[in-house]
């Protein structure tokens, strides 16, 4: 093609992001940063425009906050990127051949590259009763707009599930003054997460606040109280053995359902999540997937096939996908890391717990100020700290450099930790 390279082709290709959470709004701005000089179209199912999620369980479920504290960037920053906004519209079926996005509403959208941040939806609970009144699931703000004036003082709250967004609605119900019940099924809480020590502390913190816990408690339907139709029991186990608890109402907490429905349709790999390779790519060379709703075959720190659920990880798979689009060297892939407000606390943990063989805790637990050390092989693959945002900055650096400590070392508190990033 005379005068026309195939680099230019790809700076000025249409480029349509279907999903206008945090993971859609950074891959749009950042093209634009980059140098992407084609139409950038982000389209969202949502009428907000994209806005942060982590705070709806903590500080705009207990009214702390407002909607407009949620917001993730400025109508302005848009403006400024040329990048066009389409909220309240859904993506309803990806024509590759054509290479165009077919909405709901009848439009289709022609893409040069297309990128999906779908997300994902809360996991509902299949079980009898579960279409009673007053049983909410928290994923959007307009969940919490209609879950907040349930949150009456006095009231009874069953929360299903004793993970982080089960014990941070937990934390925000009490501030608003109801009566809460976490029900785990496992026999402890943040069981798939954190080790036992760091459970049991969580465990005690939200007994001491005042919180009805309940391990080993799987939900086996909902009853309707005096009033049908509503909610008015929560069902715990089977047969004689079955308790019912009173419940005004009920928040279900029980992990996240990818959004990969629309690439599946579309004839890419999925497999609990859009397959993508390191640059994010899928099956498509023309399409990508970041976020909740996209699986690493091989993640590049982890080296294993992963989907995770994090802001910080959607942030970097944004960057991925816009380097990727822009010819930029990608960045180093990193260590995931997450975080939980729950009171007074600060949660921060870094790396995957899962398959260590030793634990060391640094600090007090009994303080509130602690840092567990997850170590396999000797070397340190995940933390988890507790008010302890200095030790969590050197514990990140520990596991990105996979970094081999000894237990004495890590447990004294006498010994600062970056002496330890010198080795």
């Amino acid at each position: 093609m005379t005068g026309t390279t195939q680099d230019q082709i790809a700076r000025n290709a249409r480029v349509v992001i279907v999903g206008a959470g945090q993971g859609g709004a950074e891959a749009a701005i950042l093209l634009r940063q980059y140098g992407h000089e084609g139409e950038i179209i982000l389209v969202g199912e949502e009428n907000a425009p994209p806005y942060m999620r982590p705070p709806l369980s903590k500080g705009f479920l207990s009214g702390e906050v407002d909607a407009a504290a949620l917001t993730y960037k400025a109508a302005s920053a848009y403006e400024k990127a040329g990048v066009e906004l389409r909220l309240g519209v859904r993506a309803a079926r990806i024509d590759r051949a054509g290479k165009r996005v077919l909405l709901e509403s009848g439009e289709s959208l022609a893409y040069g590259r297309l990128v999906l941040a779908t997300g994902g939806r809360a996991r509902r609970l299949e079980a009898p009763g579960s279409d009673l009144s007053n049983i909410f699931y928290l994923r959007t703000i307009s969940d919490v707009e209609r879950l907040r004036p349930a949150f009456q003082p006095g009231r009874r709250l069953v929360i299903v599930g004793g993970g982080y967004i089960g014990l941070e609605c937990a934390a925000a119900a009490l501030k608003r003054g109801l009566k809460v019940v976490v029900l785990e099924a496992a026999e402890r809480l943040l069981a798939r997460v954190t080790a036992a020590r760091v459970s049991a502390f969580y465990e005690k913190v939200h007994r001491e606040a005042g919180v009805d816990i309940r391990v080993g408690a799987a939900v086996s339907a909902f009853a309707p109280g005096e009033k049908e139709g509503e909610l008015g029991f929560v069902v715990v186990g089977r047969g004689a053995e079955a308790e019912k608890i009173p419940a005004d109402l009920a928040l279900v907490g029980v992990g996240l359902i990818p959004n990969d429905e629309l690439a599946a349709a579309a004839g890419l790999s999925v497999d609990a999540g859009v397959l993508v390779d390191e640059a994010c790519r899928t099956d498509d060379p023309d399409i990508f997937a970041i976020g909740d709703c996209a699986r690493h075959r091989r993640h590049g720190f982890l080296e294993r096939s992963v989907r995770l659920e994090s802001v910080p990880n959607a942030l970097e798979q944004a960057r991925v996908v816009a380097c990727a689009l822009t010819g930029r060297a990608p960045p180093d892939a990193s260590a995931p890391w997450f975080w939980s407000d729950q009171y007074d606390l600060k949660l921060q943990m870094a790396g995957l717990s899962e398959g260590f063989d030793e634990l060391v805790v640094r600090g007090s637990p009994d303080a509130a100020s602690f840092i567990a050390f997850y170590l396999r092989d000797g070397r340190v693959i995940a933390a988890d700290a507790v008010n302890r945002p200095g030790d969590f900055m050197a514990a990140k650096r520990l596991i990105a450099m996979r970094a081999k400590a000894s237990a004495q070392d890590l447990a004294d508190e006498g010994r600062p930790l970056k002496e330890l990033l010198g080795r």
